[in-house]
Parts: C-alpha cells; structure tokens; sequence
C-alpha cells in the first residue's frame, strides 16, 4: 500500500512536467495547441458545449485510474463518464477472476460459461457486495482530486452495481462513489423491468443524485417514458448514434427532451436502412454536427460523451482516434 501511495504521489508530483513535455515528447495528435494554451491541462468545453468521452473508449488499453487521467490529457478531454472498475480498482476492491472468452463463433453466438466460471463469478458478486457495504468513500475522493488537479472532471460514474441482483446498499453505495467522484449521475443500461427502474429512481432521490439510462438500438422516441414518469432522478443518458442505427432522427428528440438528458453518448453509426455499422466520424449518418450545434445554440448543458466504437486503423491506438473525435467536435462548435 505504502508503495501505491508513494507511485500515485509521484504520479502527481511529475504530471505537470509531462503535461508541459506533452508536445515534445510525442507524435503530436490532433488537440494538442488547445492542450498547451491552457498551460498543461486539457479543455474540451468548446462554446459552451462539454465535450468529454467515456473512459469505454480506452477499453483496449490499460484501466488503472493514472492512465486513464493521461490518456484524457492526451486527447483534450477535461471531462469523462468513468467506468466502474477504475475507481474500484483505486479503492481495493476484490481482484476479479479471469474474464471467460466470450468472443462470438463462425455461427455468431457466444459460448456459455462453464460452471466452475459461473460459480467465480458468483463468488466474486458475494465479494463485491460485501465490500461495497462497507467501503469508505476516502479513495474516490482521493481519486477526484488527482483528476481536477489535473484539469479533468467526472460528471457520470458507470459502475456494475445497478442491477436488478445488485442489493439496495450497492445501489446506495453506487450513488455516493458518483457524488464523491464528482458526478451528478449514475449511469446504466435501461432494464426492461419497470419494478427496478422504480427502485433505482427511489434510492437515487435519497441520494439527490440521478440514474441515467442507456440504450442501444431498442432506443425508441417513448423508450424512457416509463422510467421518467417514476421518479425526478430517473434521466436519460442518450446514444444518438445507436438511435439513428435504430432508424430514428435524434434532434426531434433532444429538442422535445432535453430537460430529461443528463448525458449523451455522439458516435457516428450508418442508419438502419444503410446497414447501422459504427464508422470514422464524419462517413456515417448520424448528425454529430448538427446536434452539437444544436446544443451550442439552444445552450444545452448536458455533456456530450464521445464513445470510441469504430475499430481503431491499423497504426493506431484507441488514444489517438478519441483526439481525432474531439478535434471534429471542437472544429464543429468553434466555426
């Protein structure tokens, strides 16, 4: 432990000193000259729009909370939806047993897990609760604070403890690791049971903090309305790009529910009728322009989250593409 503390502070210690060096020290990727003009730290809020990414986009790469913070310096991104594993991680949480390789086959399905990995992931559930219980929110501040030292906020926390197995006080507990990260919500896929969209929007207005609900291509202009009707701290966390693979025009529904919207996953997918595939910004059908200026002109405070989905070209890395997403996007809100 001591040894982690002595790592993270000199983390901390030389952060500056590779900001300033960040220029010379690299390729230079495509968002450094807003990098150096704010003296080392990054700035993504663009015309009053805060672009930001969620840490998914780097899944390819290591999760440790210090090279998540370096990759967002590396992209010019000041503010992130985080997923859970990083904080938890930081916090000493139970370690994880190995992910079983759940890659699809020739025939496209994904194989099941064997018993012995049902019964450690089972295992590791128990685990999870328990430490969650009784967790002290010490290292989620500790981690909140590196990250705004670094000119880096956290306004949506994902963690895997939102479920309908998940107990009450890991709800709670979900909830209270968001606020003292910094976030104002908690973000989750949309279950289809309205009995826990009900429960997690009750512990969420004990904790004055909101549930946003994800969706993939089952998103729907009425998808949200049962959930939003529930409870004041049941929001939408909206992928306009999954919506448009969907077959439907996202500014309609921003426009109509843009109080409900804490945040938005921009990706950039073909829509449904040309075939729905995630593609390098800018070659698909869904309006990323026009939505951020959209949100530039009606003054939309909901951040706009950049979700890296399209595979990374070869010479690449995940870092690089997410720089090139912000730089579309701040050339967008900055013409």
């Amino acid at each position: 432990m001591e040894d982690q503390d002595l790592s993270r502070r000199r983390f901390l210690g030389t952060s500056a000193l590779a900001a300033a060096g960040f220029a010379l020290l690299r390729t230079p990727v495509i968002g450094a000259p807003a990098y150096i003009k704010n003296l080392g730290k990054p700035n993504s809020l663009f015309n009053g729009v805060q672009v930001g990414a969620i840490t998914y986009s780097w899944r390819s790469m290591p999760q440790d909370a210090e090279s998540i913070l370096k990759y967002c310096v590396e992209c010019n991104i000041s503010a992130i939806e985080m997923m859970g594993n990083t904080p938890e991680q930081f916090a000493g949480a139970p370690e994880a047993p190995p992910r079983p390789n759940m890659t699809p086959g020739p025939d496209g399905k994904r194989p099941e897990m064997t018993e012995d990995q049902r019964a450690a992931m089972k295992e590791h559930g128990t685990k999870m609760a328990e430490w969650r219980a009784k967790v002290s929110m010490d290292k989620f501040t500790q981690l909140r604070k590196m990250y705004n030292d670094a000119g880096v906020t956290i306004y949506a926390y994902k963690p895997n403890a939102l479920g309908v197995n998940n107990t009450d006080a890991e709800v709670d507990y979900a909830l209270r690791a968001a606020k003292a990260l910094g976030a104002n919500q908690a973000t989750v896929e949309l279950p289809n049971d309205s009995a826990q969209t009900k429960r997690l929007g009750d512990i969420a207005a004990k904790n004055k903090t909101f549930i946003a609900y994800h969706g993939h291509t089952q998103q729907t202009p009425t998808w949200w309305d049962t959930a939003l009707g529930q409870s004041k701290y049941n929001a939408m966390n909206l992928d306009m790009g999954h919506y448009v693979a969907a077959g439907f025009e996202p500014i309609d529904l921003i426009n109509a529910k843009h109080e409900h919207i804490k945040s938005m996953h921009i990706k950039d997918r073909k829509s449904k009728a040309n075939g729905g595939a995630n593609v390098v910004w800018g070659s698909g059908d869904t309006p990323i322009i026009p939505v951020l200026e959209l949100m530039r002109s009606k003054k939309y405070k909901f951040p706009a989250t950049i979700e890296l989905e399209y595979e990374i070209p070869a010479g690449s890395d995940a870092v690089k593409e997410t720089a090139k997403c912000v730089e579309y996007a701040r050339k967008a809100l900055m013409a």
